[in-house]
């Protein structure tokens, strides 16, 4: 719900700066709804309208393919001019080196001829075998002129149509790439515009839940001291004061602590876990963790979750929070949630400590004495339409005679649950996109 989104928000700003403690109630006034345009941030039609270029690039870059493989195919077969010129001129360049090798063979012969001739040969005869030596020294001569000539015709067109070849390829590398990277550019925007979809779409469902009084979170059998070292049993009832069947409510209960100058965190040194009729054995909650839902929790009906505490034995003295509050979600898609997170302190004894009975520590009105050693609760009260707007808290915490430490570790502990709440209803959310 988009309260416990404001609450979170707030909630970073003093958990990382902790002179903000003590004004994380006017900031919670100022918080704007989580669905406003953040500056810098793409809006939903830009999305769209990038998404839709995206898509139009690619679409531009499949087609240019798929021409230009067309051209590289007809640059490779045998039938383009350049091809064809290069089959006629290697059939030429072979035509004459048969030609100058019967003229070079002629030759040979007619010197053969020639210096066959016996002494006795008459004139004519010499003359006639000297002149077929001329005759085939020119022919032969003309055959090498021509096979020359023929080669070179041959490797022209040849190196051209390889140019050409060769270009073609490369072009159409490049609009193989010019895909790859349009589809890559399309995938981006187009989960760019999904996420901002869902983001919006998320928006919307959380603008539908509301806050509901009628569903309460208390929590009974808490001390207002714990001893160190030792469990401390309580419970957590969660009751459907309205007139509908809750088709699933979500418990929630987180504690926090520092030392007693409220300034050290000691969180990690808490360890909290629950059980219920359902589920008998005790599990812990913490960050990965949460309480299981009640499927469901009917009209005028209540569940009760058992909680228990340790603090660690190392742990120092010091003051504690507790806190509670629930959600529902309906199969219709309706959802809300108590209103307010109930708030419970208690003292942090040594485990040297042996104290005696101690009262519970439970939330009280306002309007409660200081002197009384309860907590007030600490309550975010959102307007359940429109924009939500945040409310200050209500109350103040009682003084335990620790001085300062209270306020100081109830926002600490305060800002921490917040923070948490937040994601757990970004994870229940979650949850529910995937049921459906």
């Amino acid at each position: 719900m988009r309260f416990r989104r404001i609450l979170a928000t707030a909630a970073v700003a003093a958990v990382t700066t902790p002179v903000a403690l003590l004004s994380v109630t006017p900031a919670f006034a100022d918080t704007r709804p989580a669905t406003q345009e953040q500056p810098g941030k793409p809006t939903l039609a830009q999305l769209e309208k990038a998404a839709a270029e995206a898509q139009k690039a690619y679409d531009d870059a499949v087609l240019a393919e798929k021409e230009g493989k067309k051209v590289l195919e007809a640059a490779l077969a045998d039938t383009t001019p350049l091809a064809v010129a290069a089959t006629a001129a290697v059939k030429a360049a072979k035509e004459a080196e048969t030609a100058k090798a019967g003229a070079d063979k002629a030759l040979a012969d007619a010197k053969t001829a020639l210096a066959a001739l016996p002494e006795t040969a008459t004139p004519e005869e010499k003359e006639a075998a000297e002149k077929a030596v001329t005759d085939a020294e020119a022919a032969a001569k003309t055959a090498a002129e021509t096979k020359t000539a023929a080669d070179a015709d041959a490797e022209a067109p040849s190196t051209r149509g390889d140019d050409a070849r060769v270009a073609a390829v490369r072009a159409y590398d490049l609009l193989q790439k010019a895909v790859e990277k349009a589809l890559e550019d399309k995938t981006a925007a187009d989960e760019a515009l999904a996420k901002a979809r869902e983001e919006d779409e998320e928006g919307n469902e959380d603008d539908a839940c509301v806050p509901e009084p009628e569903l309460t979170a208390v929590v009974t059998g808490l001390p207002s001291e714990v001893v160190a070292g030792d469990w401390v049993g309580f419970r957590l009832r969660l009751t459907n004061g309205t007139e509908k069947t809750m088709d699933e409510v979500y418990p929630y209960a987180s504690v926090h602590a520092a030392d007693k100058s409220g300034l050290e965190d000691i969180d990690d040194l808490l360890k909290l876990q629950w059980s219920s009729a359902s589920s008998t054995t005790w599990k812990t909650v913490d960050d990965a963790s949460s309480i299981d839902p009640i499927n469901p929790l009917e009209a005028g009906d209540h569940s009760d979750i058992k909680l228990r505490l340790k603090v660690d034995a190392k742990a120092p003295e010091g003051q504690g929070i507790a806190f509670a509050a629930g959600d529902y979600y309906n199969d219709d898609e309706s959802c809300g949630g108590t209103p307010d997170l109930a708030t419970y302190t208690f003292e942090i004894a040594s485990a040297a400590g042996t104290p005696g009975k101690t009262p519970d520590a439970t939330p009280t009105p306002s309007a409660t004495p200081a002197a009384t050693p309860t907590a007030t609760p600490t309550a975010v009260a959102p307007t359940p339409q429109g924009g939500v707007s945040a409310q200050p808290v209500n109350g103040s915490l009682a003084d335990t005679g620790s001085s300062s430490a209270v306020p100081q570790i109830a926002f600490v502990g305060g800002a921490a649950l917040l923070a948490g709440v937040g994601a757990m209803f970004a994870a229940r959310r979650r949850k529910g996109d995937s049921a459906a």
